[in-house]
């Protein structure tokens, strides 16, 4: 897939590392970040190369201009419609492509944390509730709009779905309304909502918590966490009480428990 003029000449993901927190800016500001061919590729390689970082810690997701993420370039999807199967080749492929992109953040074993301005809407609040954690200015947006203009949002229905109640999600999906961070808080969609104004300062503390964990401690639960979700009850408590035994025996739990005793801080090796 080519991409435009314009992304070719600029980085479409900009990435900043300090102090074991990666930082990745989405960087299409004049498209309000929207999910371009490039930008997907480019978070998808990022998410996949830190992965295997271990000098990452956290990762912070955020993005340049007014808007953090309006959803799926429309226009790229709209030109395919000029193709001989009406685009269904390409909509598939670029449905894979954003599906394995969100997985690449779930499935990461650094913790990710976004940071949320201006408005994040469709694909853009998908990206939101993909996250493992969110932190948002006060006076920002949220939608899954796509049923205004006839194109249901289906795939961000799976993380959103996975976050807040049923009901609050049915809302959001039947009638496309932006809800604002208050009620996005309160619904389970962002962890908080902060002053605008604190949001760096909320997020970069958030991040400096975390980064100060054992690395495979965090890496282990994160895992968990989510696979435990996905079982019944039964099975979640033989699967997580299978982990606690494996995560008993690293160097990491031995020496955190030791130095609880000993009234120390523990020494972490990551192993």
């Amino acid at each position: 897939m080519a991409q435009s003029e314009a992304e070719i000449s600029e980085d479409v993901l900009l990435r900043e590392d300090r102090a074991g927190m990666t930082t990745l800016t989405l960087n299409r500001p004049k498209q309000r970040n929207s999910l371009s061919e490039a930008l997907m590729a480019a978070l998808t390689h990022e998410m996949q190369a830190i992965a295997k970082d271990p000098s990452v810690r956290v990762i912070v997701l955020a993005a340049n201009g007014p808007v953090f993420c309006a959803g799926h370039d429309l226009k790229e999807l709209t030109a395919a419609r000029q193709r001989d199967d009406r685009g269904r080749t390409y909509y598939q492929d670029i449905m894979k492509r954003c599906s394995t992109m969100m997985l690449s953040i779930l499935q990461n074993p650094k913790p990710v944390i976004a940071k949320v301005h201006g408005t994040a809407t469709a694909a853009g609040c998908q990206l939101v509730a993909t996250c493992d954690l969110a932190i948002a200015g006060d006076d920002v947006h949220f939608a899954t709009p796509g049923v205004n203009i006839g194109l249901f949002c289906s795939t961000p229905m799976v993380a959103l779905s996975r976050n807040v109640s049923r009901k609050h999600a049915m809302e959001m999906l039947l009638s496309g309304d932006m809800v604002d961070a208050e009620h996005a808080a309160d619904i389970g969609l962002i962890n908080r909502a902060v002053p605008s104004d604190k949001l760096s300062e909320a997020v970069t503390d958030l991040a400096t918590k975390i980064a100060s964990k054992s690395s495979l401690t965090v890496s282990i639960g994160k895992q968990a966490f989510y696979e435990q979700l996905e079982l019944g009850i039964s099975d979640a408590y033989a699967y997580t009480s299978d982990v606690m035994v494996k995560n008993m025996l690293t160097h990491d739990a031995e020496e955190g428990v030791n130095a609880f005793i000993e009234k120390r801080d523990p020494t972490w090796k990551d192993r």
